[in-house]
């Protein structure tokens, strides 16, 4: 079983459950679950507009963070510069740590100051691998049947997941969102990206693209950020490439998202509709 973050559709604090199956292959289908990849034949694919490139997330101290990602999961370091230090997975998917010196740390559970984003590790051995974590420099949070939860040293919670057979190098089930409307935040990046939805239920919903599996999970007493007011930070954000910014824009403000300040001559900032900042990069 993975663990998801946050408060639940019905309130309760703790993890939202999804069994692998039910999200990363056709076993899940007994389950009464909707299956919409496609090669499927429940729908085409869409044309793509957009492609994940990053999941980047705030912190004040860089190398510190992105230093202990690196010597805890094993994933090589890609990037380390004076605003960002970035780790790859062997699968190709990169994680950046991008510095902002006010960093507002999120602290779980609770919506006060929310964690909007978070990372499902898999590991085999996970009690032996938190143990490490926290002498790396985690804080041990929560224990669930099969995953731990802490907060790495910048305070963003990742789950630790147990999954047999994998390590010593970690691998990345999920980038994870809280969202008020799973399925809608869900189709929006879907329609955006041009995938489908590949799983749907009342868990959460799951987008899976280019080597990415990007979970969003319900969170009843959602408070969004409203970037770039400081009262009321983001944690993390996506950058999504586009070939034209122009017609990257016009998608995703028809989808429903909003343009934000900020951006330059190769991105744009927005937001998506749960209000989490996003960029579309050339």
């Amino acid at each position: 079983m993975i663990g998801f973050l946050g408060k639940g559709s019905a309130g309760a604090a703790g993890h939202v459950m999804l069994s692998t199956g039910e999200v990363m292959g056709r076993g899940g289908s007994d389950t009464g679950r909707a299956f919409l990849s496609e090669g499927w034949g429940m729908m085409p694919r869409m044309t793509v507009t957009a492609r994940l490139d990053l999941a980047i997330f705030d912190a004040a101290d860089i190398d510190r963070v992105g230093s202990f990602y690196a010597e805890m999961t094993g994933w090589d370091v890609v990037r380390t510069d004076s605003d960002r230090f970035g780790v790859c997975t062997p699968g190709g998917q990169e994680i950046e740590f991008q510095r902002a010196p006010d960093h507002i740390p999120p602290r779980w559970p609770g919506q006060e100051h929310p964690q909007q984003f978070h990372l499902d590790l898999l590991i085999d051995g996970h009690e032996a691998a938190a143990q490490r974590a926290v002498g790396l420099g985690a804080t041990r949070l929560a224990d669930g049947p099969s995953w731990i939860t802490l907060a790495d040293p910048a305070g963003h919670p990742f789950d630790l997941c147990q999954k047999d057979g994998v390590g010593p190098v970690m691998g990345l089930f999920a980038v994870a969102v809280d969202a008020p409307d799973t399925s809608a935040l869900a189709r929006f990046y879907a329609d955006l990206t041009g995938t489908q939805v590949a799983y749907d239920g009342p868990e959460g919903a799951l987008v899976s693209a280019g080597g990415w599996s990007v979970m969003f999970q319900q969170v009843s007493d959602y408070n969004p950020p409203r970037w770039p007011d400081p009262a009321h930070p983001q944690q993390a954000h996506l950058d999504l490439l586009v070939d034209d910014l122009d017609t990257g824009e016009a998608r995703a403000v028809e989808l429903g998202a909003s343009r934000l300040s900020g951006g330059g001559e190769r991105f744009r900032v927005f937001a998506d509709p749960a209000g989490h900042p996003f960029c579309l990069v050339r």
